[in-house]
């Protein structure tokens, strides 16, 4: 993160005393945390009308900024006319790195400045949390605000290969990551139990694949299942304008195809996809399932292509993730077609072959502009009890550029992928799986993850940001979601955002109370 610039408190302090407002006695409630901020002890009465004016190259939406102010009972009146505007957006080059803005508020109004339109934005959500009430009038504290997050890559995933959310229910979520300086929105739209991504080449994928006829209920070894079909997808066109809504509001959606496992409901489509090549249908039981891609086939590698021609066509994303978790190695192991094609190439392990099929797809999506990211099983290390150890990498390295999320194993083995000048996005599920019940994973564990712990120097460079991850296998409806969800979504938005000499339980809790006021409205 670039070094925020020292504030001039002699302005700060001239600008405060010379205010002749009565002293501001609220509580200034900020999610995430700016990383500097000065806060004046008067105000700034700023009445139900607003006046905005928006620089032509701010890039900002006035349709957004209304919606967004009108929780706060503000009503936005747009002028052309900077000088008697309250409210003012403006672009000014090298204003304090990638992301950030600065915010000062004072007799003359609230001013925000950044280098582009995501810090403007950001500037944004910080004053929208800073409007409260004094003396039944809406008011904003004299502030100076100088912010950028700490990491550029600040996610949350959505698994709907499980359970199908639908269109309003992901703008939703949309909406919320918008509101806490959240990035990037990783879409989790293939597993075993379900394909949720129209592909026009393959229209069996969401026919066959998109639906199952019961599912799993209660737990990870429950033997009751509900006897309902459960079935939806997204069509392009729905994809695009979800991708439309995202970006009005800073986010990037990276889509998650999986493979070479968790490929059950594709090969239930389309069988020869499978190693063993024999009509299967879409698992109603979750867990890690027996079906794998098989990578030894040419026209299996063409199919994955042509799916990812068609997911780079609908994504501006640079960055597609192969999931590439979880694979088990039995039918490779099992299959004579596989085993002779790693003796043609080389290859010794069954993980030597997934390495080889990843930096197939890498290399293929590098020609599309586009960078690979997976789950850290692709680094060929064992991290699962169902794995044996000499199936494990014997020597084959990723291809350059591949970005390895991490989420299990030993934290060292972070090191040991920076070390190899991997880039890596933390996720380790100890503090970030938002299936995971509150007491195992509670609000406070949450906020003192660390997604640099025991990585130094340099090395932390390659920690390009965090993510948390909502798995969908027990949470089939929104309101289900919604509970694990919120309001431990705001503690990895502070995460990614505030550097941990600016964080603080205590002041975090108390501003995710007021904001959890709001978020129960979604689920009660």
């Amino acid at each position: 993160m670039k070094n925020l610039s020292n504030f001039n408190l002699l302005i700060i302090i001239l600008l405060f005393s010379s205010c002749r407002q009565q002293p501001f006695t609220g509580t200034v409630h900020i999610i995430p945390y700016p990383n500097q901020i000065a806060i004046g002890t008067q105000y700034r009465p700023i009445g139900k009308n607003l006046s905005i004016y928006l620089s032509p190259e701010s890039g900002m939406d006035k349709d957004y900024i209304e919606d967004l102010l009108s929780d706060t009972g503000v009503k936005c009146k747009f002028t052309n006319f900077k000088w008697i505007a309250d409210l003012t957006f403006d672009i000014e080059p090298d204003t304090i790195g990638l992301e950030g803005y600065r915010l000062v508020s004072n007799d003359y109004g609230t001013k925000i400045t950044a280098s582009d339109t995501k810090g403007l934005f950001y500037g944004l959500q910080t004053f929208r949390q800073l409007i409260t009430s004094q003396n039944n009038t809406l008011v904003i504290p004299f502030v100076e605000i100088a912010d950028s997050p700490k990491f550029l890559w600040r996610a949350l995933m959505l698994d709907e290969g499980r359970y199908f959310k639908g269109k309003e229910e992901v703008k939703k979520l949309l909406d919320e990551m918008a509101r806490l300086k959240m990035n990037t929105f990783h879409w989790h739209l293939t597993d075993d139990q379900g394909w949720r991504i129209e592909i026009k080449k393959y229209p069996l994928l969401t026919k066959i694949g998109g639906k199952r006829d019961s599912t799993q209920i209660g737990n990870w070894n429950s033997n009751i299942y509900d006897g309902k079909v459960h079935e939806g997808f997204y069509t392009q066109e729905e994809i695009k304008e979800i991708i439309d809504y995202a970006a009005k509001r800073q986010i990037t959606i990276v889509p998650e195809i999986e493979m070479p496992g968790h490929a059950s409901a594709a090969i239930a489509a389309y069988p020869q996809l499978g190693t063993e090549k024999q009509s299967i249908k879409v698992p109603t039981r979750f867990g890690v399932q027996y079906h794998a891609y098989n990578v030894a086939d040419p026209k299996v590698i063409q199919f994955i292509k042509d799916v990812l021609d068609e997911v780079c066509n609908l994504f501006p994303s640079e960055t597609i993730h192969i999931g590439g978790d979880e694979v088990k190695y039995d039918q490779w192991k099992k299959s004579a077609q596989v085993r002779n094609f790693m003796k043609e190439q080389n290859i010794k392990t069954p993980a030597d072959l997934q390495i080889w099929f990843t930096n197939t797809i890498s290399h293929y999506l590098e020609n599309k502009k586009k960078h690979m990211m997976g789950w850290n099983e692709i680094t060929g290390v064992k991290i699962h009890d169902y794995t044996d150890f000499e199936d494990a990498a014997s020597g084959a390295s990723l291809a350059e550029g591949t970005i390895v999320h991490f989420w299990r194993g030993d934290p060292s083995l972070i090191k040991q992928t920076v070390k190899k000048g991997y880039q890596v996005v933390n996720s380790y599920h100890e503090y970030t799986y938002l299936d995971y019940d509150t007491a195992y994973t509670s609000l406070e564990k949450a906020y003192h993850f660390d997604p640099l712990a025991g990585i130094t120097g340099k090395e932390t460079d390659l920690i390009i940001g965090i993510g948390a991850q909502m798995w969908g296998e027990w949470i089939p409806t929104p309101s289900d979601m919604y509970r694990k969800l919120y309001p431990r979504i705001a503690a990895f938005a502070e995460c990614g955002w505030t550097s941990p000499s600016n964080k603080s339980w205590k002041r975090f809790n108390q501003a995710a109370y007021k904001e959890n006021l709001r978020w129960k409205q979604l689920y009660q």
